[in-house]
């Protein structure tokens, strides 16, 4: 497929970055190679501190405070259709929905899930007998279904990110990396936290590229993805670390130092 794996870094970043032509079509796939590598996992519900602008691990709304946006139909209609399948005992807000609907129309024009209480209405709460998170993604794993199949696709994508750039001729690079504060626009340089940032975040048992490969199939193809696993399990010995995870080890150093007393420890966000 296409031609042979280029590493390369960026000067404005620490990340390792590989590109490959795609065969199949005028692309061209960059991926970014410190992140995948990375143990990061979603730790909602287990220290995630939310998108707010203060510290809020106890209202466990990870990044769910602002609703979700739909990228099209297909994305409204699949999560509206999933909507359908919840019961009383899954979703807190079903009753709300079933009045109000689920989605609508914000201040620009795009679609959005609606907010119930300061958070998407598929937000379960931690008091909800059901259990706290995404009902949608409770679901799906309840009838042994992939999330990625019912959740809006910011929602399942995060914290991927894919951003598509074609150069006037029809050759498109695609681009996937991690999200970053920015890609939430202007509000994310507010928020308290974020976990590509948080050596919190940086303790998987497997890494990114392993743990997300449902969803690095559905953002580029399964070829790409076999090529891009080809190239990950030959770099996995010799990464370039994730700078929240090289934090997340010096930490570690620092308390297991003789004479260390925890107190002295410094966390950063």
């Amino acid at each position: 497929m296409g031609s042979s794996p280029v590493r390369f870094t960026k000067k404005d970043r620490p990340h390792e970055w590989v590109s490959f032509d795609d065969g199949a079509e005028q692309r061209t796939w960059v991926f970014d190679v410190t992140f995948l590598l990375s143990h990061w996992r979603c730790i909602f519900g287990h220290g995630c501190q939310g998108v707010l602008t203060g510290p809020a691990a106890e209202q466990e709304q990870g990044c769910c405070s602002y609703g979700a946006h739909f990228t099209d139909e297909d994305d409204r209609s699949r999560v509206e259709a999933a909507a359908e399948r919840l019961g009383a005992e899954q979703w807190q807000w079903r009753a709300e929905a079933a009045t109000n609907g689920v989605i609508h129309t914000d201040g620009s024009g795009g679609l959005v899930t609606h907010l119930v209480e300061d958070a998407c209405i598929f937000l379960n709460r931690p008091d909800f007998p059901g259990g706290a998170g995404c009902a949608l993604h409770r679901a799906a794993l309840e009838n042994g279904e992939r999330p990625l199949d019912w959740k809006p696709n910011v929602c399942w994508q995060l914290p991927l990110r894919r951003l598509d750039d074609e150069d006037g001729t029809g050759h498109v690079t695609s681009t996937i990396r991690q999200w970053e504060r920015r890609d939430w626009g202007e509000g994310g340089a507010e928020f308290h936290w974020w976990c590509t940032e948080a050596s919190e975040a940086f303790s998987g048992a497997e890494p990114v590229y392993r743990s997300m490969a449902d969803e690095l199939v559905a953002l580029s193809s399964p070829a790409v993805t076999s090529k891009l696993v080809a190239y990950l399990d030959s770099r996995a010995a010799s990464a370039l670390p994730h700078p929240a995870q090289k934090a997340r080890r010096a930490q570690r150093r620092s308390t297991e130092r003789p004479g260390h007393s925890p107190s002295a420890v410094v966390r950063k966000s």
